[in-house]
């Protein structure tokens, strides 16, 4: 028994020998398929670069009212925060002492009327006697010098009559201008002074309101960038008028009020280091209103072509950014690429990419350059259905030519 058991063991080894090298070869792993992941075309389209300042709006037309006469006042006219039209009789003064002197200025000319008619009487008998030698050359001097003073005197009395009116008219305070009128600083009963009395009794105030104004002020930068690009001929000056400005209040996202500049000023205030601004806007609605804060959009430059892609589609690398294209062996390449501002929730390429290039969108943590991938051709992300469709032109036309 002792001695049967090294022939066991080693039958045993001999046939698991056996089995082993009967046995098939281990297979091995299948190749890794190529990662799928979604490109895009970049979207081709012209685009204009903006800056947004902060503004306030202002009134085209604000005015001071005041009496151009003294007076009681007897009655107010208008409901105080509406609006008026010009010409409107906001104020009415009282009117009588006013006419009493524009009745004694009429009878003054009347006066003199009555004395020029007998001076000329006198005047035209000097002239015959004088012929007949029956008076001197003095005596007709005489007359005829009285008539003249006449004539002036007659003159004068009519430029009073013209001021009596006027003051008359006066008495009734009349809007200067169309706008929204603000309460009235005084009530019936009171004394008026007149406006060119120590300035005069304020009676109210008036802003006009369509148009308006909205003032803002651009910092050194952007005026100096703005220098190059019209040096360049790639933009036009504020000066020249025209130039179209968009503005948007606070609770307004888009800026839905359209208007154009027309005035810049003609200096950089030393102390903020900006410019001053000014946007005219219409305002049939009465929604813009003097006083409010608003963000103001200007155009820098004219527009120009550019290609856009979605923020998602831009890496760092080492602070530079990158884009990843895909070629037609379908394989990783990293582009450094230059960017510009955002249109529309797209990011502006302005040196890099070249239109037509397959762009990655989604993976790119996953991507390395010189690597093979399986792309699935989309729409670019966050394009506009009018924007993309050139982009989407061109994907179709890619893909029927690799097929």
């Amino acid at each position: 028994m002792y001695n049967g058991i090294p022939l066991v063991v080693g039958t045993l080894v001999a046939l698991g020998l056996l089995l082993t090298g009967c046995g098939r070869p281990v297979a091995s792993a299948p190749p890794e398929s190529p990662p799928m992941i979604s490109v895009s075309y970049p979207v081709d389209q012209q685009v204009t670069d903006y800056a947004e300042f902060t503004g306030r709006l202002a009134a085209v037309d604000s005015v001071e009212v005041r009496a151009h006469v003294w007076g009681y006042l007897e009655k107010v006219n208008f409901k105080e925060g509406a609006i008026v039209t010009k010409g409107d009789v906001l104020f009415e003064l009282d009117a009588r002492p006013y006419e009493a002197l524009l009745e004694q200025a009429r009878a003054k000319v009347a006066q003199d009327q009555a004395q020029f008619a007998y001076d000329e009487a006198e005047n035209q008998r000097n002239v015959t006697l004088l012929g007949k030698g029956a008076v001197t050359k003095s005596d007709l001097d005489k007359t005829t010098a009285a008539r003249n003073v006449d004539l002036a005197n007659i003159a004068a009395d009519k430029a009073t009559v013209r001021q009596r009116e006027l003051d008359l008219e006066y008495t009734k305070v009349c809007a200067p201008v169309s706008g929204r009128i603000s309460r009235y600083n005084v009530t019936v009963g009171n004394l008026i002074q007149s406006g060119d009395q120590g300035g005069g009794t304020l009676l109210t105030t008036i802003v006009s309101v369509d148009p308006i104004y909205a003032y803002f002020d651009v910092d050194e930068n952007t005026v100096l960038r703005v220098i190059g690009l019209i040096r360049e001929g790639k933009a036009d000056s504020a000066r020249n008028g025209g130039l179209p400005v968009a503005l948007a209040l606070a609770n307004e996202e888009s800026f839905p009020h359209q208007g154009t500049i027309n005035f810049v000023d003609n200096q950089l205030n030393a102390k903020t280091g900006t410019i001053r601004l000014r946007g005219v806007f219409r305002n049939e609605d009465r929604l813009l209103a003097p006083g409010l804060f608003a963000r103001v959009r200007v155009p820098i430059g004219r527009a120009h072509p550019s290609l856009l892609v979605t923020e998602r589609a831009l890496d760092n690398d080492q602070g530079q950014k990158v884009v990843y294209v895909v070629d037609d062996k379908n394989e990783i390449s990293a582009r450094p690429v230059k960017t510009g501002a955002l249109h529309d929730g797209l990011r502006e390429i302005s040196d890099g990419l070249n239109p037509g290039e397959r762009v990655v969108i989604s993976g790119i943590a996953q991507v390395r350059p010189g690597m093979k991938v399986e792309p699935t051709l989309v729409d670019m992300p966050g394009a506009k259905s009018h924007t993309n469709e050139p982009a989407t032109q061109r994907a179709v036309a890619r893909v029927s030519h690799e097929r």
